[in-house]
């Protein structure tokens, strides 16, 4: 008889293991009443929606990326056009002082002056194309050295005070302020 209610025990547990409980939206509930009030078919439309959520925000983040790669590509033709056309204004100022040297070219004259006045009138439309381009000359002549825009070319024995700048064999030129060339001078030497 022992055995028996051992037997019914058993069975009596069993029954209580296959009736496990569901957490829902209402809170535990066993699981035959779970299927039974289709809380199974709110899981499944849940699912969905979150199933769709997912896809649209795949999609928004696939958008994102691509606009940020056409914006970025947009930006790199932007970068190569400014190189490719940044000397355009300046290179057509410049084709005026060509068009005048080749017009002083073309005079037949045999005076030397013609040609000295040629050259000056030429040499003002470069000076003005300079100046609008903002491209100062540097011309240092007894300031005293710095070598962030002269190169000394030699040292010279000189009544004058030591680095300071006698000659200038070739002019500088700064661009806003910037060394496009430095200017090559020679230098007093101290005693």
């Amino acid at each position: 008889m022992q055995e028996n209610q051992n037997n019914g025990d058993s069975t009596e547990n069993s029954d209580e293991t296959t009736n496990t409980s569901i957490l829902s939206e209402e809170g535990l509930v066993q699981e035959d009443e779970f299927y039974d009030n289709g809380a199974a078919g709110s899981l499944d439309t849940r699912i969905g929606e979150l199933e769709t959520q997912l896809a649209d925000a795949k999609a928004a983040v696939l958008y994102v990326k691509a606009e940020g790669e056409n914006i970025r590509r947009r930006a790199m033709d932007d970068i190569e056009k400014a190189r490719k056309f940044a000397l355009e204004k300046f290179s057509n100022e410049l084709l005026a002082v060509k068009d005048s040297l080749d017009a002083a070219l073309l005079i037949d004259a045999t005076d030397i002056q013609s040609y000295k006045d040629g050259v000056q009138i030429t040499a003002k439309q470069l000076s003005g194309v300079f100046e609008k381009f903002n491209i100062a000359e540097v011309n240092p002549v007894g300031e005293k050295f710095d070598p962030n825009n002269h190169q000394a070319i030699s040292m010279l024995e000189s009544d004058q005070e030591p680095n300071t700048v006698l000659t200038v064999l070739q002019k500088g030129y700064t661009l806003n302020g910037r060394v496009l060339r430095p200017a090559l001078v020679m230098v007093a030497k101290g005693k």
